[in-house]
């Protein structure tokens, strides 16, 4: 009881509440060791929830862009960080795992209740959800100084540097993308690595932010899609690498992303003091 009290009245007065034992708990709940209060509501609509204002206030021209990212754990880590860096959203292609699954939930740690989440994209409808000329970059783990290695030689997707195949093939034929006659699942593949677009590489740290920006993050399984690239080349984005030493191939995705944003933040807030301290003259 006196855990309750610390809820707030408002929002009580607004649900149901019910005492069950805590070994229905024990059963309904996914946690090995509940902590005995659980929430049933339904999905929210992010055009219809009010966000704190000190985070409006903080919000910052840049959005991420979650691509394949399947794991719920490295999710939610995501969304905690880019409401920390301030992004102004947060955009799910389909593909991604559901940003209201409880495992999303609690590694979040309330971020879904303070930056916009829109989930399930087409890539067609991406740029449509961003801020007119929007410069779109991918995080990558392709740095220009590593030692000369095959690429992906150990035959493993790296966490976010990979690049999956177009999910419907057919289709990207019938828009004249991939040949109709080729013959194997090996060589569709080999034809759609062959397009992908070029970015130019350059580290995280120099800069990239100068005016409203994206980040693509891929998962650690599928990895950034075609898809991402192509949009990326077609805002004039570029690919940005955090140098690791040698032997290391990758991290982990909610680890770039964190990395990156940051990043992103320092660079916004960096060039808005200039502008500031030598404003436009008129």
């Amino acid at each position: 009881m006196e855990e309750l009290k610390e809820l707030p009245e408002a929002a009580l007065k607004k649900a149901s509440l019910v005492k069950v034992k805590f070994q229905d708990i024990k059963l309904w709940s996914d946690l090995v060791a509940p902590p005995g209060l659980l929430g049933i509501f339904s999905k929210p609509d992010y055009t219809k929830m009010d966000y704190p204002a000190i985070q409006l206030r903080n919000s910052l021209p840049l959005s991420l862009i979650c691509d394949n990212i399947r794991n719920p754990g490295n999710l939610g880590t995501i969304l905690r960080s880019a409401a920390g860096a301030g992004c102004s959203k947060v955009l799910l292609t389909k593909g991604c795992v559901d940003p209201w699954e409880p495992k999303v939930l609690r590694a979040g740690m309330g971020a879904h209740f303070r930056v916009p989440i829109i989930a399930n994209l087409e890539w067609e409808s991406v740029p449509g959800n961003l801020p007119p000329d929007t410069c779109i970059h991918v995080a990558s783990n392709q740095d220009p100084n590593a030692q000369d290695e095959p690429e992906h030689a150990s035959g493993k997707a790296s966490s976010y540097g990979w690049i999956s195949r177009p999910r419907n093939l057919k289709a990207q034929a019938g828009r004249g993308r991939l040949p109709l006659d080729s013959n194997s699942e090996e060589d569709k593949e080999a034809e759609a690595r062959d397009q992908n677009p070029e970015l130019t590489v350059q580290s995280y740290c120099e800069s990239w932010t100068q005016g409203p920006v994206a980040l693509v993050i891929g998962g650690e399984t599928q990895g950034l899609s075609l898809e991402a690239l192509q949009l990326a080349e077609s805002t004039g984005g570029r690919r940005l690498i955090i140098p690791m030493v040698p032997g290391m191939n990758s991290l982990n995705s909610a680890m770039a992303a964190s990395i990156i944003l940051f990043e992103g933040k320092r660079q916004l807030q960096k060039l808005e003091s200039t502008r500031q301290t030598f404003p436009a003259s008129g």
